[in-house]
């Protein structure tokens, strides 16, 4: 990512103390924007994925999945251009059992290996990279995510809901996690505790972002912060996931699956999408979010909209860029109290 800016010409903003919970593209993406403006930066992530080269690694060694802690930490990385190379790299089709599976997850797999637990592998794979912040997986606990559907059905498996979503032709109702209520990590407790900043998603709703809330203490710790608390609302419904879903829609559920005081605002993009980026959505059942401004103010969470969206990807998906800095930007404005 090409930036205006490089990190030594930075303020650092006093390193706010920012807490990004999430998984998936999403979370890194954000990421990658919000490491140029703290070194207090605190990512907690999902493990509920049991799809692709992660759940293989899930399956074979009986390890979380490391697919979007990997993601999040080639983000933040700030290792020689070789190493995030190396990282990113997938065996060929051809390649057997390793067909599709990224050297970064083996190398996350190699370190849970001769590690206590799973987030101290995590640690050690961080202080090898030398990253900005921290990566911590909400929990160290084997868990699996179950979605209920408004007709009633219920599939297990985070890789099987798009498939029965489409089958069922109706929302989802709810997820949970198997078992319920695992344990979090203490330190993405304490994280929430002392951030100034929280921000949730942007991300898949049901299986990136709710995950998190479901684990014992997480929902709980974000509601009694005093801290700036923010959803980061995605530009695009997902297909298998979210179709027809606006704003609001998106905000209920999220604290449907919470409690009250979660968020106190709710950032939405306000730039148009790409006609050429439409067209190519709408054959996936996919359309922007419709932002219906009044319907989440009614739940006492504030709409703010900037234009945050990437102007040169061929998706419709956020600028690193863009984002950190409308994020920094209502930070300031928020926490007027502070000194900058």
């Amino acid at each position: 990512m090409s930036l205006p800016y490089s990190p030594s010409d930075l303020r650092w903003d006093r390193d706010v103390r920012i807490v990004a919970i999430g998984g998936g593209t999403g979370l890194s993406t954000m990421l990658r924007g919000l490491k140029y403006h703290t070194r207090n930066l605190t990512a907690i992530v999902t493990v509920a994925d049991d799809g692709g080269g992660s759940g293989a690694l899930r399956e074979d060694l009986g390890m979380p999945p490391p697919g979007d802690i990997r993601h999040c930490m080639e983000a933040l990385a700030n290792a020689e251009p070789v190493m995030e190379e190396l990282l990113s790299y997938r065996f060929p089709a051809d390649s057997g059992r390793l067909s599709g599976q990224s050297f970064g997850n083996l190398i996350l797999a190699a370190l849970n290996g001769i590690s206590p637990s799973f987030d101290q592998a995590v640690a050690r794979m961080s202080q090898v990279l030398a990253i900005t912040g921290r990566v911590l997986p909400v929990t160290n606990a084997d868990v699996q995510l179950e979605a209920t559907f408004e007709n009633g059905t219920s599939v297990v498996g985070e890789s099987k809901i798009f498939q029965f979503k489409k089958e069922q032709d109706c929302r989802i109702r709810s997820v949970r996690l198997l078992p319920e209520r695992p344990a979090a990590l203490p330190a993405a407790l304490d994280a929430i505790a002392k951030a100034d900043l929280i921000l949730l998603g942007p991300g898949s709703l049901y299986t990136s972002v709710i995950p998190n809330l479901l684990v014992e203490g997480i929902s709980d710790a974000v509601c009694a912060s005093k801290a700036v608390k923010m959803y980061i609302c995605n530009i695009m419904t997902q297909d298998g996931e979210t179709e027809g879903m606006t704003a609001s829609e998106h905000v209920e559920a999220l604290l449907r699956h919470s409690g009250p005081g979660l968020i106190q605002m709710c950032l939405c993009n306000s730039a148009p999408v790409r006609p050429g980026l439409l067209e190519r959505y709408k054959e996936e059942d996919a359309a922007p979010i419709v932002v219906d401004k009044e319907q989440i103010e009614a739940m006492g969470v504030e709409v703010i909209t900037r234009p945050v969206s990437s102007e040169t990807s061929d998706y419709a998906r956020h600028s690193a860029a863009r984002l950190a800095q409308a994020i920094l930007d209502i930070y300031r404005e928020r926490a007027s109290t502070r000194i900058f």
